[in-house]
């Protein structure tokens, strides 16, 4: 029987491939659309109602781009609405985070060493916390605040920086920083769907009924689509995060993803300021390079537990499941002899300082919790161990992984 395992990694690799697909539309409409208004001008003879306009060239053909204040005096029979990227990206998002970090949670999602959580109870949290984020910025845009657009920056990053600080507190680092960048992404898809679309309905309504639009709601669209632009570098390092365990693994991990806000600000406004001006601040280069280096700096702190703290704790429903089914002791030898000199809490494999990804496989509990993992990594494929780091991973080494799952889920 073909191995469900395969069928649900393949679905997550699909999923990702479509966020990331879309993600990239997302973006690239919205620094477009930014680098655009930035960069209009005046012209004589423009018609009425145009704000600025502008030309560009691109593909061997130039475009003649016009922008309307508010809006035409007729409506174009051919209207285009960017909308669909953030959508599907968002749907695409919460889809992946629902098969990673909801259905693999006792791996991913659940640390218990930081929290004695169920598999509900941080699933409960986890999509709960990501509506927080959108009420509380969009109560504060709302208020008199949305008058002052720099406190209201400062404001979000307070609440960004305290979100990183509590999901660091019960998730694995890698679910915390994952989180805190839905959490973020959802603020900003928010914007889209609950702000931005609907002001611009209602200028479009108004057109079609003869009727002539309010400015003020094409200034609340623009003031969300900014903060989109501001927000977006964070979220992007915020997901790629998972990939490189220098950025989760450590304590100090929420204080990296605030600090990483703060690059985003400071690279965005060298970019924004040239489209404008046709020169960027260069102190921002600055800025952004001794904020890295702080970064830097903090991701050599331990965070992980200790080889004798792990086999001290006691083993989670989900670990025991797989510590106690047949074949685990030949499995972790096999895993021990050939997988441990890299994925330790101090690897000895020459030039690796830090287990690839976060994974330590070196205590029993260590192999039980990513059994899943090893599974389809060293199991069912050769992805690991590379072919080139050492020649003992057998044919029959990997039988062996594959019976002792198996045996582990029919138990």
């Amino acid at each position: 029987m073909y191995d469900f395992a395969i069928i649900w990694d393949w679905i997550a690799f699909a999923v990702r491939w479509l966020h990331v697909i879309t993600a990239m539309a997302w973006i690239g409409a919205s620094f477009f659309f930014i680098a655009l208004d930035l960069g209009l001008r005046k012209a004589p003879n423009m018609p009425h109602g145009v704000f600025g306009e502008e030309w560009q060239v691109h593909g061997g053909g130039f475009y003649h781009i016009q922008k309307y204040l508010v809006a035409p005096d007729n409506m174009p029979e051919h209207l285009i609405w960017h909308k669909w990227q953030s959508y599907i990206t968002w749907v695409s998002g919460a889809a992946l985070l629902m098969i990673v970090y909801w259905v693999g949670g006792e791996l991913f999602l659940l640390d218990p060493n930081k929290a004695e959580l169920s598999l509900w109870q941080g699933i409960l949290i986890s999509g709960g916390s990501l509506t927080i984020g959108w009420l509380a910025y969009d109560f504060m845009c709302k208020s008199k605040l949305g008058e002052h657009s720099t406190l209201l920056m400062l404001l979000l990053f307070v609440l960004l920086v305290f979100m990183a600080w509590g999901y660091n507190q019960i998730f694995t680092g890698r679910a915390a920083l994952l989180h805190l960048g839905a959490f973020t992404a959802s603020i900003m898809t928010g914007n889209v769907f609950f702000q931005i679309m609907p002001n611009q309905r209602i200028v479009v309504a108004d057109l079609k009924a003869g009727r002539k639009p309010d400015a003020k709601y094409g200034k609340i669209a623009k003031l969300r689509s900014t903060h989109n632009n501001y927000l977006t570098l964070p979220v992007v390092f915020l997901m790629l995060s998972t990939h490189y365990p220098l950025s989760f693994g450590t304590q100090y991990s929420w204080i990296i993803a605030s600090l990483i806000f703060l690059t985003g600000v400071t690279i965005r406004h060298y970019f924004n300021t040239m489209h404008a001006t046709g020169k960027g601040p260069h102190w921002t280069w600055a800025v952004t390079v001794i904020l890295m280096i702080i970064i830097a700096w903090l991701s050599t702190v331990p965070g992980q537990d200790t080889y004798e703290e792990a086999e001290a704790r006691a083993l989670t429903p989900h670990e025991q499941q797989y510590a106690s089914a047949d074949g685990f002791e030949d499995a972790y030898d096999v895993v021990l002899g050939n997988c441990s000199m890299c994925h330790a809490r101090e690897p000895a494999w020459d030039g690796i300082r830090w287990a690839p990804k976060g994974v330590v496989l070196e205590t029993q509990s260590d192999v039980a919790r990513y059994a899943e993992q090893i599974f389809l990594h060293a199991g069912l494929s050769n992805a690991m161990p590379p072919p080139n780091a050492i020649a003992t991973m057998t044919p029959e080494n990997r039988k062996t992984i594959v019976a002792w799952v198996r045996n582990a889920r029919t138990n």
